[in-house]
């Protein structure tokens, strides 16, 4: 089998699993009577979209987009009709899926919609506590976390480029937020923790150290690249992202980052943007090397241990097999590497 083949499994295996009629849409775990089967998990819908768009500009089937647009259409219904809800991260999410249906498809409401979530976290959110930066949701205002700040960061050089010059502030946004992520969570090693302030102490939450947020940071790292053209982007996004390997993986394969159900995403996200930095790297140098072995390695356990009568059914912990219930969070994790190892096997053809 090819890497598009697993890539394909992959992406039809969230629909085996999980995919069930009505508003409900997706189940949150399978088998569907496990986990919290009720709960809206807004964010996880939205990196559906992305993992859609990812399937669609890979193969070219318009039934990918119709799978992206329906999940748009999933997240706004079951929200009441309103794009808004009370995490800036959730939201952050959402628009950074619909600026991107936007580019893959032309259509201008997805952008329309993307700007309005931006002017509403930056409307509800943005404040000085902690230092100037966006807060996690509304009803913490002073809690600040990479989770909020590095969704902003990207989105909003993002929209720049996409927008009209002078649509609004999005670069002042932008460097302010990287500044305060790299002055506050951001270590000398470029391990990247996950918030500060989060009881009312100024403490840093140094106890929880995700993949997530490294690749956030890689991610808002690659944007300023883009933007700016400062290669010290590039070198900061590479040392983020090596530095992940060797402080939450085994050299080959993340390890388990817990079972609430949002972890599962987590190593998916790097993943996600791993690869806006890998075609960034030089062809023949030693780091692109590392981390795409890092991936390689990686998808090649994922699928010797999760490939099951034609789909994939991954664990949290790609190293072994998994037979237990999963979230479909899980499965994301699993779509969005795939999708990135059949893209780096496609570039080496």
């Amino acid at each position: 089998m090819t890497w598009t083949d697993y890539a394909n499994a992959a992406q039809s295996s969230l629909d085996h699993y999980f995919a069930v009629p009505g508003i409900q849409f997706l189940e949150n775990s399978h088998p569907h009577d496990t986990g919290d089967t009720a709960t809206f998990n807004y964010w996880w819908l939205a990196h559906v979209i992305d993992a859609r768009i990812d399937a669609w500009q890979r193969t070219g089937d318009e039934r990918w987009h119709r799978a992206a647009v329906a999940a748009v259409e999933n997240i706004v219904e079951r929200n009441g009709g309103s794009l808004f809800n009370d995490y800036f991260d959730d939201m952050l999410w959402f628009a950074l899926a619909l600026e991107r249906l936007h580019r893959a498809s032309g259509e201008k409401r997805w952008l329309d919609d993307a700007l309005a979530i931006w002017d509403h976290v930056v409307e509800f959110g943005w404040n000085d506590a902690q230092g100037e930066s966006l807060a996690w949701r509304k009803q913490q205002l002073e809690y600040k976390n990479t989770p909020a700040n590095g969704p902003l960061i990207i989105l909003s050089l993002r929209l720049e480029r996409a927008l009209p010059q002078g649509t609004r502030d999005f670069r002042d946004y932008a460097v302010t937020a990287m500044a305060w992520l790299e002055d506050r969570l951001v270590g000398d090693d470029g391990f990247v923790e996950d918030g500060i302030n989060r009881e009312g102490d100024g403490r840093i939450d140094t106890q929880w150290r995700f993949t997530y947020n490294q690749g956030l940071y890689v991610g808002a790292a690659v944007e300023l690249l883009k933007t700016s053209g400062d290669r010290v982007y590039r070198e900061r996004a590479t040392r983020t992202a090596l530095t992940a390997i060797s402080a939450l993986s085994d050299g080959a394969v993340f390890r388990d980052e817990g079972d609430g159900g949002d972890e599962g995403l987590f190593k998916g996200i790097y993943y996600r943007y791993l690869g806006e930095l890998l075609p960034l790297l030089p062809v023949d140098g030693l780091e692109r090397a590392r981390l795409e072995r890092f991936v390689v390695d990686g998808t090649d356990a994922l699928v010797a241990h999760a490939w099951r009568e034609g789909t994939i059914y991954p664990g949290n912990d790609w190293s072994k097999p998994w037979t237990g219930p999963i979230p479909y969070s899980t499965m994301l994790s699993a779509i969005m590497a795939t999708e990135l190892r059949a893209r780096i096997e496609d570039a080496r053809a």
